[in-house]
């Protein structure tokens, strides 16, 4: 066969004549092909270094300064005043390269000239981090710039006009800086006075002066010191101590979703959807590793740091019994593909050569078209790493050490991500509200052991031709899966496109190996443990309500009608919903991004304020009176003058002053989430902070009451923005049906919401919203519900046309 005769390279027989090699012509094709390619990697990494290294420089500025100086110096003009003559003495005189005067006044000019071309280097990096470390301009209103902006606007671009690479801003990205004690101790107590009483706010306002005065100090003193050390005081302990650290299963607790086109569909073949897609990934690396990907620009001119995309594929989470590890290799040529409780093997390259779409559809149909059965344990072997992180750990050491489960599980460890085909065709159906929800679900766990969980992704791909991600958390934050996510599914419907029977375009090569089969010795013991983990994350699926809708009424288009930020809407809509299912209010988490900072990840905006709630409050005091259909659907209603459904008639007993004060009260709310948000991303957060002083007392031994309890306030409602269209791959007015819905999480807390939403349009938002079925206090639907009713009766203030609901 083929395959097997490509398969061996070097074959020998021991004859009376002496052995006899018999060598693999096309074999060793393959080798020396795959030796060029990998030495071709190197040196694009060591091209890109240099390049890399002397932004905002270049080789062509080099040859200009060395022309300039040797041009001078014919027109008898010395612009070293001395310097050259100085290095020329410092040569070595003698035989060599520098026996003649000529050869030594051109090499002294070379190294004056190459002086001055790093010292001016040097001066514009260090120009350019202090003009990054300027944030006044996210502070000043829409459409009123300063002067002072204009000028530093212009001074950024003109430092870094010339293309830049992927990570050629890094090292002029300034550090994250530690906000002061006092400061950070002022803005926690604000935030938390509208949720205390004025005897519990005295209380805590008491720990966080204590803690001030006699803890802070010493605390800050090791900060500080660790920030002018550490490139960023916050990500390394941010991704040991929340992330690698927790022992629980990272199955809803910690992985998340990303849903694919839903209002399109490009092919209903399985193979041939997920053939295409591989393929733009395994191009969109190629461009990660030669550092072709734009960096990412806030007002297009403000670089956002890219080191988190560095781990983005060939890294696996290994599991540990106190901290789990996050491996990371440079390179990996295949994947790892489960279906039908089978694990394989698949090949990404032939040669140096980068396998087409069509020849990866060949590769993934083989797979599905396989009859073989599962091996004994092989089945349900990935629910351990849904289970507990202890567990898994234990297992790993006890039967994945050696032998065949070794090299096994290092296929799939050592792959570049993993690939799940499921049997299931999950898909939006406008008309039928369950199917996204049903979708999100099957993305945020399936059965608990058709995903693996470890790895930086896993590509899901349904019957029907849909897909999905589900993403561990640790090695980055959503942002950076969205930007591959948005290539991916860019260049799968513009770039490679279909046959009308919706196959890849091209001729597969059927000469190319099958994919691997990869083998397990399961013993009875291991199958033991794997049953127990896949009851512990089949409980935890089975507990986590998901309600995913399209808001259809509007989008961003028509908020920034009301003069304010699509985010700073959509988040006292929350509130506002939060309250009337609730019944009152609570700690509430928006995760932002400090990406502007070099290493930076995310600080937390704590989106209920005294501003917030005096709005809510007054909206709810009978200021708008709703009559509504029976939602039978809905479990509990804690406010029964509040149970706001999905179509709702609206009776407006609002005077015109009394509107005047809810929109007073709006404005002000917005205004002080905006500020919010604005104090996060450029450093003024409050919880990395009091997250980093905790760390350090921990280190040191040092009981804080203070620290403890804010450390251990449970956040009822986690909310989260996803970014879109960071790379504009395509005009999404002339492809308004191009949308992905986003993704979601799981609830953070048991009797809380974790609620993510994107604003995808001028004329739609997707929510995501969970909850678990063992708290009687949530109801996912029934929140989804308040929130579309929310959003209606803030924009109803503004007296903003709008679509029927």
């Amino acid at each position: 066969m083929a395959e097997a005769h490509q398969a061996v390279a070097f074959q020998f027989t021991v004859t009376p004549d002496g052995v006899d090699f018999r060598l693999s012509r096309e074999a060793l094709k393959h080798v020396y092909l795959s030796g060029i390619n990998s030495w071709k990697k190197r040196l694009i990494r060591i091209k890109n270094g240099i390049l890399r290294g002397v932004y905002p420089g270049s080789p062509t500025s080099w040859l200009v300064v060395v022309m300039a100086t040797v041009g001078s110096s014919y027109c008898k003009v010395d612009i070293s005043m001395g310097l050259i003559c100085c290095i020329q003495r410092w040569l070595p005189e003698g035989c060599g390269p520098y026996r003649t005067p000529q050869t030594r006044a051109l090499l002294s000019m070379a190294v004056f000239s190459t002086g001055v071309w790093m010292m001016g280097i040097f001066f514009f990096r260090q120009t350019l981090k202090m003009l990054l470390s300027y944030h006044g301009w996210m502070f000043e209103m829409h459409g009123q710039t300063s002067h002072f902006t204009k000028v530093w606007a212009f001074c950024v671009r003109l430092l870094s006009s010339r293309r830049p690479m992927l990570y050629s801003f890094q090292t002029s990205l300034p550090k994250l800086p530690v906000p002061s004690v006092p400061a950070t101790i002022h803005r926690y107590l604000e935030s938390v006075r509208p949720l205390l009483d004025d005897e519990e706010y005295y209380r805590m306002e008491t720990l966080a002066k204590e803690f001030q005065d006699k803890t802070a100090p010493r605390l800050q003193k090791y900060l500080v010191l660790k920030s002018w050390w550490a490139t960023n005081y916050v990500s390394d302990w941010w991704e040991e101590y929340v992330y690698l650290r927790s022992r629980a299963p990272l199955v809803v607790n910690s992985n998340y979703y990303v849903m694919d086109f839903v209002l399109i569909k490009n092919t209903d073949i399985q193979a041939a959807r997920l053939g295409n897609i591989v393929h733009a990934m395994i191009m969109y690396r190629r461009k990660l590793d030669r550092e072709e990907i734009k960096p990412v620009m806030a007002l297009g001119i403000v670089p956002m740091c890219s080191y988190q995309m560095e781990r983005m594929f060939n890294t696996t989470r290994i599991p540990g019994k106190e901290t789990d590890l996050l491996q990371h290799l440079s390179d990996s040529r295949h994947v790892a593909v489960y279906h039908k409780g089978r694990f394989f093997k698949v090949w990404l390259y032939e040669g140096s050569h980068l396998l087409k779409p069509c020849d990866l559809e060949m590769q993934f149909q083989r797979i599905l078209d396989d009859p073989s059965p599962p091996q004994p344990g092989e089945e349900k072997l990935a629910a351990l790493t849904a289970g507990g992180r202890v567990e898994w750990a234990q297992a790993r050491q006890a039967f994945f050490s050696s032998g065949k489960n070794k090299t096994a599980l290092d296929a799939i460890e050592r792959a570049a991500f993993f690939v799940a085909l499921d049997e299931e065709s999950p898909h939006y159906d406008p008309e039928d509200e369950a199917s996204l929800s049903l979708y999100g679900k099957a993305l945020l766990h399936g059965n608990c052991y058709n995903r693996w969980f470890d790895k930086s992704f896993t590509i899901i791909a349904f019957k029907n031709g849909q897909l999905g991600l589900n993403t561990e958390h640790a090695w980055a934050d959503a942002p950076i899966i969205g930007h591959l996510w948005e290539f991916v599914l860019g260049t799968d419907t513009f770039h490679l496109g279909y046959t009308e029977t919706g196959h890849c375009l091209g001729k597969p090569n059927r000469m190319l190996a099958a994919p691997q089969r990869l083998q397990w010795d399961i013993p009875k013991q291991c199958q033991a443990v794997i049953e127990s983990s896949y009851r512990v994350a089949t409980a935890l699926a089975d507990d986590v309500e998901l309600y995913c809708f399209q808001f259809l009424p509007f989008g961003k288009g028509l908020i920034k009608k009301c003069r304010t930020s699509p985010d700073a809407f959509v988040q006292i809509a929350l509130q506002l919903a939060h309250f009337r299912d609730r019944g009152k209010f609570c700690l509430t988490y928006e995760a932002s991004m400090t990406r502007m900072f070099r290493e930076g990840r995310t600080e937390t905006v704590r989106s209920c304020t005294s501003e917030s709630t005096a709005f809510v409050q007054a909206m709810v005091k009978g200021s708008h009176v709703v009559s509504l259909p029976d939602q039978p659907h809905c479990e509990v209603t804690p406010l029964p003058s509040a149970h706001l459904g999905v179509k709702a008639t609206l009776h407006r007993s609002t005077s015109a002053p009394q509107k005047a004060d809810l929109q007073d009260l709006f404005r002000k709310a917005s205004k002080k989430h905006q500020n919010m948000y604005r104090l996060a991303m450029t450093g003024a957060g409050i919880d990395r902070h009091l997250f980093c002083l905790y760390v350090v007392s921990k280190y040191l031994g040092v009981s804080s009451p203070f620290l403890a309890e804010v450390l251990s306030e449970p956040w009822r409602l986690s909310t989260s923005q996803i970014a879109q269209f960071q790379i504009r791959m395509f005009d999404p007015e002339q492809y308004p049906n191009h949308l992905g819905a986003g993704g979601g999480f799981g609830p953070v807390a048991d009797d809380g919401y974790g609620v993510s939403y994107m604003i995808a349009g001028e004329n739609t938002i997707f929510f995501h919203i969970s909850s678990k079925f063992s708290s009687s206090e949530t109801n996912a639907q029934r929140f989804g519900n308040h929130i579309r009713q929310a959003l209606l009766d803030i924009a109803d203030l503004f007296q903003v046309p709008k679509a029927d609901s």
